[in-house]
């Protein structure tokens, strides 16, 4: 029985690594002992595309990250990297790389274009183009692409980018909104193309993932300033944007999303989580699209006890409230959304024991009821609300703030919870102020509070696209905004179950 009240501080989860050894970092696991899966996969089928340059700081970035890499001041929470291979296991041969050029003189042309759909569509497809015509055609598949990007792209491709007044801009589009929607009588290829681009998301990033999912082509966007910073220089010749204190950062984060990437097998495990249970995160976004705000589109991230993930694509419907700012179901649909988890973790792994679905709003009776009928009463279906508290905060008589791991249980159904705060093991702070909490909350079903918040502690350790300690979010939301920027960054079909790693 909980007391009102009570504080606590839970242990820090461990993580699995080779030969089941555990530890708390994931980076102190990898470097000792390796990934917790090693030996399916013994060399890297993998390509590059990007410009000329693009491509050369590529392949002398990979060539570096084969040795060792020590950071310039000793840090106990920025630890030195051994190198690809010592860590992961896997021989990484550059000479066999696939290479597609894209042509540095058109992508000059498109960045002059003031029109943002069109010269972000025109951008996006420069990529992919290559990126299918080589899927369709090559002899040898490719596991894993890297997208290298020059800054100009992350700087041109975004929802607020504007080119720059200059002489030499191109004014290319469709301005009349009338024929921006629709077909005219004599149209021809370009035409459609361009008509095509203004269905788009403005986003280079959630374009390109999308236009790619059907065609299963797994990606690693990679800006060159990041791999290469000290090419970009001042006029004083000193690095515009200086990385050096991070460089070990990024190579432990981009090599840990390339293992998972290439591999599909997750480099680390949660020691202590229970088997037959599944997390599912609740994904909404509004269509921008659509002139009707409350329309949206659903999906739920499926995170099994081992740490991998699924994205399963739910119905566009009304599922926003302009009224109470809530996204809620209807009963069919989240009985479908939830049916196709379920079938698919079946398949894979057998019987399913607990499901903890994760919102950052209430469920109401309807799509609960779809929820409980898609388990059919076999297996336990419990709720949890999960948000951001913003004005509760906890101090510590000392020079550090709270711990993470504190739990505050206000009852037996609700919870504050850090996951940020002081860490032992790195010595230092994950934020840089007093940490706020989250709020955590059973609001459907039964289940014992502490339980959840052990468990929404671990999930912060089991984002793959990264190599940190921890997030400040569980998994199960922590993607939750660009899944749904995603499949609403234009007109989609596909309803393909796709591993989360295509996504992120």
């Amino acid at each position: 029985m909980i007391k009102q009240y009570k504080l606590d501080v839970l242990p820090e989860p461990k993580l699995k690594f080779g030969y089941n050894q555990l530890l708390i970092d994931p980076r102190d696991g990898l470097t000792l002992y390796g990934p917790h899966q090693k030996g399916r996969v013994s060399s890297l089928s993998v390509g590059v595309i990007g410009t000329p340059d693009g491509i050369a700081r590529f392949g002398r970035w990979m060539h570096k990250v084969q040795k060792p890499m020590i950071p310039p001041q000793a840090d106990i929470a920025k630890p030195f990297f051994p190198g690809f291979e010592e860590a992961f296991g896997l021989d990484f041969d550059t000479q066999q790389f696939t290479h597609l050029v894209i042509d540095e003189s058109v992508l000059e042309t498109f960045f002059r274009y003031t029109d943002d759909h069109v010269r972000i569509a025109n951008i996006v497809d420069l990529y992919v183009d290559k990126l299918i015509e080589h899927k369709q055609e090559a002899d040898v598949p490719v596991s894993l692409w890297f997208v290298i990007i020059p800054d100009k792209v992350h700087q041109l491709c975004r929802p607020m980018s504007k080119v720059p007044k200059a002489s030499d801009t191109l004014s290319i589009g469709i301005k009349d909104m009338n024929t921006r929607l629709h077909e005219t009588l004599f149209e021809d290829d370009a035409t459609r193309r361009l008509r095509a681009a203004y269905t788009y998301e403005k986003h280079f990033h959630h374009q390109l993932k999308l236009k790619l999912l059907s065609f299963s082509i797994l990606t690693q966007v990679i800006k060159e300033n990041t791999i290469a910073y000290q090419d970009f220089v001042d006029k004083d010749g000193k690095p515009k944007k200086d990385l050096s204190k991070f460089e070990t950062d990024i190579a432990w984060s981009l090599s840990t999303s390339i293992y998972y990437k290439v591999t599909g097998l997750p480099p680390w495990k949660l020691a202590d989580i229970r088997t037959g249970v599944c997390y599912i995160g609740l994904v909404f976004k509004n269509d921008d699209r659509q002139q009707d705000r409350r329309i949206a589109c659903c999906a739920a991230q499926m995170f099994l006890d081992s740490g991998d993930g699924q994205v399963f694509k739910g119905a566009v419907g009304p599922w926003y409230s302009p009224d109470t700012k809530e996204y809620h179901l209807s009963k069919s649909a989240a009985k479908d959304l939830l049916s196709k988890a379920l079938d698919a973790y079946k398949k894979e792994h057998g019987a399913l024991r607990e499901i903890f679905i994760h919102g950052r709003t209430d469920f109401n009776d309807n799509e609960w009821q779809g929820f409980q009928e898609a388990a059919a009463g076999a297996t336990l279906v419990v709720g949890i609300k999960i948000n951001h508290e913003k004005t509760f905060k906890l101090f510590r008589n000392s020079a550090f703030p709270v711990m993470r791991g504190t739990v505050y249980a206000k009852d037996r159904r609700s919870a504050f919870l850090w996951t940020k705060g002081f860490i032992p093991r790195l010595q230092t702070v994950v934020g840089l102020e007093t940490p706020n909490p989250l709020i955590v909350e059973i609001t459907r079903g039964e289940a014992n509070i502490l339980t959840v918040c052990r468990d929404v502690l671990a999930l912060t350790k089991l984002n793959y696209n990264t190599c940190r300690f921890a997030d400040g979010v569980p998994v199960t939301l922590k993607f939750a905004d660009i899944i749904g920027e995603i499949l609403t960054a234009g007109p989609n079909g596909n309803t393909k179950v796709l591993p989360f790693k295509y996504y992120i």
